[in-house]
């Protein structure tokens, strides 16, 4: 099992509108890195913490989990849609999702500056300088660390 850390505006889509619709597709990721772990690394079954990005303040609001692997992103081909890239095809995607399921809001929401108050979470990019990948890895101990800190349950 992997595991993950995903990144989203709340004002686009929350950790609170996950758990109204309990599950979702992951779209929009524009960055190949990230493409690459959507495509080629995210499993299902795998955990991921959802973090709330460009938000005041930002940081780790809850967890869910990879139900389906990854696929295309259609949003790439809806000349409508925020996403759109007139060089993704049906026939060549560019870009790739997966779905996730809501799991848990966190009891306490993990702010971005106390991930980088713990020492057990230096090493992870998500606290690095320059680290702005909307999807990147995490190993089992990050993940029970900010889950800790979050008093949830999941771990």
């Amino acid at each position: 099992m992997n595991y993950w850390v995903i990144k989203s505006e709340p004002l686009c889509f929350s950790i609170h509108d996950l758990q109204k619709v309990e599950i979702m597709y992951w779209d929009g990721v524009r960055n190949y890195q990230a493409r690459n772990y959507l495509r080629d690394s995210m499993k299902k079954g795998d955990y991921c913490i959802f973090y709330h990005s460009n938000a005041f303040p930002s940081g780790a609001a809850g967890v869910c989990r990879v139900v389906k692997e990854g696929y295309p992103d259609h949003t790439a081909w809806d000349s409508t849609s925020d996403h759109f890239d007139p060089d993704s095809t049906p026939d060549a995607p560019r870009w790739y999702m997966v779905d996730v399921a809501f799991e848990s809001v966190f009891p306490t929401f993990v702010s971005l500056a106390a991930l980088k108050q713990n020492p057990h979470l230096s090493h992870i990019p998500l606290v690095q300088k320059g680290s702005r990948l909307s999807v990147m890895p995490i190993d089992r101990l990050a993940f029970e660390e900010i889950c800790q800190m979050g008093n949830s349950a999941i771990r």
